[in-house]
């Protein structure tokens, strides 16, 4: 059996679905994979397992975090691995869920990151400065000291941009020095299985329903909360979740919760996309049609029994 397994691919794709039934079946338990899903009254947004599905089987990394702190890859790669050694000890099953692609590869290879953690003094002091001085005047910054970073992080997602700022403050090393020995990290034995829609109309059809199940379930009071708490404000880490930006010009009386709804679905399939571009890239990654499962043609079981013989030389 292999050491861990991996459940992958874009969002509205029945990941956590086939997860439990893998953790059930293989006696695991469910590592989060999710950049958002480690964040407190976030729940609705991030199609977060439910109470329910967490009684099921042992989640972790789940709720981890209030809205305003923020989290870096590495030490989601830190908590990750103390998570699987402890499940592992218990004579247990890892089975990592989501569709954070950069978590994957954190687990998956033995990488090297700046050992140094976000926020604090230095990255209060750059958010202040963009935002007395502009988006523009950040990135110039940047692009005084790390050119290759700067090409690659768009002046908008301020975040990022001062992220890469304060690594090279913190640590005297550009985060494209960083981000090249990363690379370099030797791979782990893990089964990755990613879940995918052949059809892409499909796909957009199923992220309309849950974009809807969202709006029914209440996603609209969700992000109230968090708007009215500062939560979704410019820098912060819940104001890059799809599902809760999306929500705020409904909040602010400036649109309908139809336009809402339509805002976040558009915004969603776009999210769908850039992850499927990121994880078809993945030369780990043995891939299954969900096509027959949304269809009603195929039940998440047979799904789970196909998963078993894709991945019959690692299980």
């Amino acid at each position: 059996m292999a050491r861990s397994l991996a459940i992958c691919g874009a969002t509205a794709t029945g990941k956590t679905s086939l997860s439990l039934l893998f953790a059930e079946a293989l006696d695991g338990e469910i590592i989060g994979c999710d950049s958002m899903q480690i964040y407190r009254g976030m729940d609705i947004g991030t199609a977060k397992p439910t109470l329910a599905e967490r009684a099921r089987v042992p989640h972790h990394l789940i709720d981890i975090k209030e809205p305003t702190e923020s989290y870096s890859v590495s030490e989601y790669k830190a908590d990750a691995e103390a998570a699987m050694l402890d499940i592992e000890s218990r004579g247990k099953t890892p089975v990592f869920c989501g569709g954070t692609g950069l978590y994957l590869d954190a687990v998956i290879y033995d990488n090297k990151y700046s050992g140094e953690g976000g926020g604090g003094e230095v990255r209060d002091g750059l958010l202040k400065f963009a935002e007395e001085n502009g988006a523009l005047a950040l990135h110039a910054r940047l692009a005084e000291i790390d050119p290759v970073s700067a090409e690659a992080i768009h002046p908008n997602n301020v975040r990022r941009v001062a992220r890469a700022i304060e690594i090279f403050e913190k640590t005297g090393r550009r985060k494209s020095e960083w981000d090249a020995e990363s690379r370099t990290g030797e791979r782990r034995p893990m089964t990755v299985l990613g879940l995918r829609f052949e059809d892409r109309e499909l796909h957009r059809e199923a992220i309309m329903k849950r974009c809807h199940e969202m709006i029914e379930a209440g996603i609209a009071e969700e992000a109230a909360k968090l708007y009215e708490s500062g939560a979704l404000a410019d820098g912060m880490p819940a104001s890059r979740a799809i599902a809760y930006k999306e929500l705020v010009p409904y909040l602010r009386g400036e649109e309908s919760l139809r336009e809402a709804e339509m805002r976040l679905y558009y915004a969603t399939c776009r999210y769908a996309k850039r992850q499927a571009t990121w994880f078809y890239k993945k030369d780990y990654i043995t891939w299954l049609s969900v096509d027959g499962v949304y269809k009603g043609t195929e039940s998440m079981e047979a799904l789970f029994q196909r998963a078993l013989s894709a991945g019959k030389t690692d299980l």
